[in-house]
C-alpha cells in the first residue's frame, strides 16, 4: 500500500481577530467552522498568509463563534486582521474529496467551495 498526503480542508480567507503570544501555542477556530470543514480538535495544520510571506504548522482547537486566534511563538508571525489559509491534510490510499469552505470577514462560512459544489 502507498500513502499519498491529500488535502482533506481547507479555511479560504480566514481572519484573525487575536494574536497572543504569551499562550502556548496553536491556532484556535470557530468550533462550528471546523466541524464544517472537518478539522479536529488537536489535528495538524497548515496556517499560510494570504497578504504576506509567513507560512507555519501548528494544530487547531475549537473555539468560540468567529475567533480565529495565534498563539505562542506563531502569533509573532501574524496579526490581528490578517488573512489566513488554514489547511488539513489527510495520509491514505484512497481518493478524498476535499471540504473547502470560503469565509467572510467575521469568520463566517460565505460558501462551500468543495469540488462537488463547483462542479456541480
Amino acid at each position: 500500500m502507498r500513502l499519498h498526503s491529500l488535502l482533506k480542508s481547507k479555511l479560504h480567507h480566514a481572519r484573525i481577530t487575536y494574536a497572543n503570544p504569551d499562550y502556548i501555542g496553536s491556532i484556535e477556530i470557530d468550533a462550528d467552522i471546523m466541524r464544517e470543514a472537518g478539522i479536529l480538535d488537536g489535528e495538524l495544520v497548515h496556517v499560510w498568509a494570504v497578504d504576506h510571506t509567513a507560512r507555519i504548522q501548528t494544530y487547531a482547537f475549537s473555539g468560540p463563534k468567529g475567533v480565529v486566534g495565534m498563539n505562542g511563538g506563531a502569533a509573532f508571525h501574524f496579526e490581528k486582521g490578517d488573512r489566513l489559509i488554514i489547511a488539513a491534510f489527510t495520509l491514505t490510499d484512497e481518493q478524498v474529496t476535499p471540504r473547502i469552505l470560503l469565509l467572510g470577514d467575521n469568520n463566517e462560512i460565505v460558501r462551500d467551495l468543495s469540488p462537488h459544489n463547483v462542479l456541480g
